[in-house]
This record gives structure tokens, sequence and C-alpha cells, in this order.
């Protein structure tokens, strides 16, 4: 709910606000020149930074590893671009922000530690996934590593019992329970 209250009351609020003041001292056309400009230098910055970034995760693809620091970055330019692209001066100092890429790899790294648990991140037991430790960086985790070891998981033990219809084998039959079940031989 804060997040939403800051994005959608907060921030247009203080962006209008900042509009206004800009314009009385600049002028109103030279305000609004200036808001297309900073649009067309960023639409030209995220373009050139999401390029470089989408050839670093296809080469980290062709080689197998799985590109999950590319991830985050085109998440983040992602989002850059749609601060720039909106209307105001706010916007547009957390887009560029998010376009600078030594900004960018901070945020990177610090969203890597929120979002990856207990420092793994993929699969279950028969797949592989990738982890992210501080100072180390991100990496892949192989299935016979102590990541993805399953030593001392939870066994869940339980029964099955097959039920089907007529529909489905029409050689079985009712038995007086209403489940229908094999011929006995």
């Amino acid at each position: 709910m804060p997040v939403f209250f800051i994005f959608f009351i907060v921030i247009p609020v203080a962006e209008m606000a900042v509009l206004i003041h800009v314009g009385k001292v600049i002028g109103a056309w030279y305000t609004i020149l200036l808001i297309f400009l900073t649009a067309v230098i960023g639409a030209s910055l995220l373009k050139r930074q999401g390029v470089a970034t989408l050839l670093r995760a296809h080469q980290k693809l062709n080689s197998g590893e799985i590109p999950a620091k590319e991830m985050f970055e085109g998440f983040l330019l992602a989002l850059g671009g749609a601060f720039l692209l909106t209307p105001g001066f706010i916007t547009d100092a957390i887009g560029f922000s998010l376009v600078i890429p030594q900004i960018r790899s901070v945020l990177v790294g610090y969203l890597a530690k929120k979002i990856v648990v207990n420092g793994k991140m993929g699969g279950g037991a028969q797949s592989r996934g990738f982890y992210y430790r501080s100072g180390q960086g991100f990496g892949q985790a192989e299935q016979d590593s102590p990541e993805w070891s399953t030593s001392g998981s939870d066994v869940i033990e339980g029964e099955f019992q097959e039920m089907t219809t007529k529909e489905d084998n029409p050689s079985r039959q009712d038995n007086p329970s209403g489940r229908i079940e094999s011929d006995k031989k």
C-alpha cells in the first residue's frame, strides 16, 4: 500500500510542484522543451544500455551460464525507461540513475541480496538454478553441490488409489461402493 501511495500520489504531486516552479523560473515553453529533451536523451541512453545488456546475456547463454545479473539489469533498465518516458524532472532523475551502469550495478547487488533466499534461487532437486554469494557474484549451482543437497530433507510418504470411470475403460465393472475396479481373475 505505501508503494502505491508514493507512486500514484506523492510523486505526481511533487512533479507538479517542481514543474510549476521550473516553469516560473525558466518559462513554460522552455520547461516543456526540457521535458521532451530529457525524454529523447533518456531513450537514446536506454537503447544503447539495453542492447549492451542483451548482448552480454546472449553471450552468457551461449557459454552455458545463466545471465542472472543481466536479467536484473534488464529489469532495472525497463524501470528506468518507464521513469524517463514519464513527464517530469523527479522521474527523469530516477530514470537517469537507473540507466547509469555504476548505479545500476550497485542496485543489482542489493536486489540480488534481497531476492535470493539463503544464497540460492532456482528449481527443485532435479533442476539447476543460480545463486548469488556476497563477494563472489552470480554463479550456476550444480546438482551435486551442497546448495542442492537433498540429504536431511523431509520425506513425505503416502498411498494412492487409482480411480477411473466407465468412460475411461469400458472393460471395467462397477462395484457396490460405486467405484470402478478392474476385473479380478
